[in-house]
């Protein structure tokens, strides 16, 4: 049900149901790379489901248009996305784009979100768990976003929050965070954003606290994959 292949000379993790897929989950990590490949939590909801999965590798690039050049010299991973991750998965699977999720954790959280919110026509079910939306505060410290922007005020101005449209958004938009969670303030100033505009979405910041870990994760997974289901099977209604 797992396999291994690449995409455009880049490793991605895939994951196909054992009946015919509705939908599919484009997941991006963080930057440990580990995916849901395996997991059995992930997987028996995926296959209950019938949702195909894909798991590209985004290394240390936080899934930004800016060329990070341990991960490419010239295309950037939000193109990457774009251009060869979800073309690939949505021929794969023979779906449409009224098919697709896209969710992340940690720094591949921030990543959904952002993207999101920058091509709310094409990602109309996103969600994320743990999202770094306060990344700019790792900045000079010997990250990749240090070759990646030329100031701190660069990267903070790249964040999701600040890439919200006042008058358009996902739909369908989840979003979580430990209350122990280093990355809360992030979490909760985007929640008030959202608030303020008027944009519906649902978020968890009350579940019981297990840490920054697998362990939060996997507890959250069925009610985050609920919401993806209830969304997409609304997208599924839609006329294009």
């Amino acid at each position: 049900m797992w396999e291994s292949l690449t995409i455009e000379g880049r490793s991605a993790d895939v994951f196909t149901p054992a009946d015919r897929p509705r939908f599919v989950l484009v997941f991006l990590s963080d930057l440990d790379g580990m995916t849901i490949k395996g997991n059995a939590v992930w997987t028996s909801l995926l296959q209950a489901n019938r949702i195909a999965c894909v798991c590209p590798d985004g290394g240390e690039s936080w899934w930004a248009n800016r060329v990070c050049p341990s991960f490419d010299p010239n295309k950037t991973a939000e193109r990457y996305l774009l251009d060869d991750v979800l073309p690939s998965a949505l021929t794969r699977f023979g779906l449409t784009g009224n098919a697709l999720a896209l969710a992340g954790v940690g720094a591949g959280g921030q990543g959904a979100l952002r993207i999101g919110f920058k091509y709310p026509d094409r990602f109309r079910v996103v969600a994320a768990m743990e999202a770094s939306l306060d990344h700019y505060e790792l900045y000079g410290r010997g990250s990749a976003l240090d070759d990646m922007y030329p100031t701190r005020e660069h990267c903070r101005q790249d964040g999701a929050v600040l890439h919200v449209q006042p008058m358009k958004w996902p739909p369908h938009l989840w979003f979580a965070c430990d209350l122990d969670s280093p990355w809360l303030r992030g979490n909760d100033r985007l929640h008030e954003k959202l608030m303020a505009l008027g944009a519906p979405h649902t978020i968890d910041f009350t579940s019981p606290a297990c840490g920054h870990s697998w362990s939060y994760y996997d507890r959250m997974a069925p009610g985050m994959m609920r919401f993806m289901v209830e969304g997409l099977d609304r997208e599924s209604r839609r006329l294009m």
